[in-house]
């Protein structure tokens, strides 16, 4: 059942046009993530939703209802802040309490729906101490409870983990995973870190300038991106972008020059293709030291150990930047040349447009390497 619809929703901030009629359903249920670079418009469309920003065009209807014109109280949804927003002078307890005591509920009820929110968020140790106590993990986990007691058709997430450090981020992305699988709740989330939305999707969409580039779940967006945005947005460190000729098509693919060596990427093929300028794209995790279906010379400028992963990081002879990602044992030196090589099935293929050309290998029978979300 759709939970949430967005019918061509625009907006306006004066003469600039923020969103450029956004169309995307949202099923009950699922865990959907908005993310793209900074400017996108992911929070602009958070905020329209929850109606804290009004629309200029188009429709937001949630559980078969228009909502546009609904103040956000009565929209059935609770949203989540990167700020945690708690009163310092009040209790967990309280915090957690204050919308229902907006309503008016019953003590009996309330105290039921806090201490239940409390033990989905393990904070029932916490509940009478005051947010000045707890850690920046905890108060995010009251600020989740303070939505949770509403009971709402949507939560909304902007950004909630953006001040925590690297290590809460991490035990705070599983822990809303955990909560999400018990109360199967329909929720949307705004990140520009595309680790979290890999790690926590049903599926992503893909903001850029105001436009959705790509819908989809993350594999299918790691796989086959839609475009070079895309491309280079999903995955870490980025895709490479490599600049190459096609010279031939034909059933297994387009051929590609790429100095003086040729590559056959299986890609759906055209007829006007041939002779064009295209580019190759190839993820650094997909780079190996020994010889590939296509090799690259590099010469490393900085390297980076991680313990389990090296990156390299080198420019090739045309000054295109290009990055390797290889075991962390790999024998990499600075300023020390060396051969790596490709899959042709490991590789993108985009034509100047910019629009990937769709691979024929089929993605769910991929694995994604667990280098990406080494950084």
């Amino acid at each position: 059942m759709i939970q949430l619809f967005l019918n061509k929703v625009q907006k306006f901030y004066g003469d600039f046009e923020v969103l450029k009629g956004v169309q995307l359903e949202v099923m009950n249920g699922e865990f959907v993530v908005f993310v793209g670079p900074s400017g996108c418009g992911k929070s602009t469309l958070l905020r329209m939703i929850a109606g804290l920003d009004s629309t200029t065009s188009g429709d937001i209807i949630i559980d078969g209802v228009r909502v546009n014109d609904l103040a956000p109280v009565k929209r059935g949804i609770a949203m989540v802040f990167q700020s945690y927003a708690l009163y310092p002078h009040m209790t967990v307890f309280e915090n957690i309490a204050f919308p229902l005591r907006v309503e008016k509920m019953e003590e009996s009820k309330l105290k039921a729906k806090v201490e239940n929110a409390a033990r989905i968020l393990h904070l029932e140790q916490r509940l009478q101490q005051k947010p000045g106590l707890l850690s920046g993990g905890q108060r995010q986990r009251v600020a989740i409870g303070r939505a949770i007691v509403r009971e709402p058709k949507i939560f909304l997430f902007d950004e909630p983990l953006s001040n925590l450090d690297a290590a809460l981020r991490a035990d705070m992305r599983i822990e809303l995973a955990k909560l999400h699988r018990e109360l199967k709740a329909t929720m949307i989330y705004v990140t520009h870190d595309q680790v979290e939305a890999m790690t926590m999707a049903d599926r992503i969409v893909v903001l850029n300038a105001g436009d959705i580039s790509q819908v989809g779940a993350p594999l299918e967006l790691y796989h086959k991106p839609k475009n070079l945005f895309v491309a280079g947005f999903i995955g870490n460190p980025k895709m490479n972008f490599v600049p190459v000729t096609c010279t031939a098509i034909g059933p297994a693919g387009v051929t590609v020059e790429y100095q003086g060596q040729a590559v056959t990427i299986p890609v759906a093929s055209r007829a006007d293709l041939v002779g064009q300028t295209l580019t190759l794209g190839i993820r650094p995790e997909h780079t190996m030291l020994t010889p590939g279906d296509l090799n690259i010379p590099i010469i490393p400028s900085v390297i980076e150990r991680l313990g389990i992963n090296t990156v390299g990081y080198s420019s090739l002879s045309d000054g295109t930047p290009y990055c390797v990602l290889l075991p962390g044992s790999a024998p990499l030196a600075v300023e020390q040349p060396v051969s790596t090589g490709i899959m042709a099935a490991d590789c993108h293929l985009f034509e100047a447009s910019g629009e990937a050309l769709e691979r024929t290998v089929d993605w769910r029978n991929l694995e994604i390497p667990a280098a990406m979300t080494a950084a």
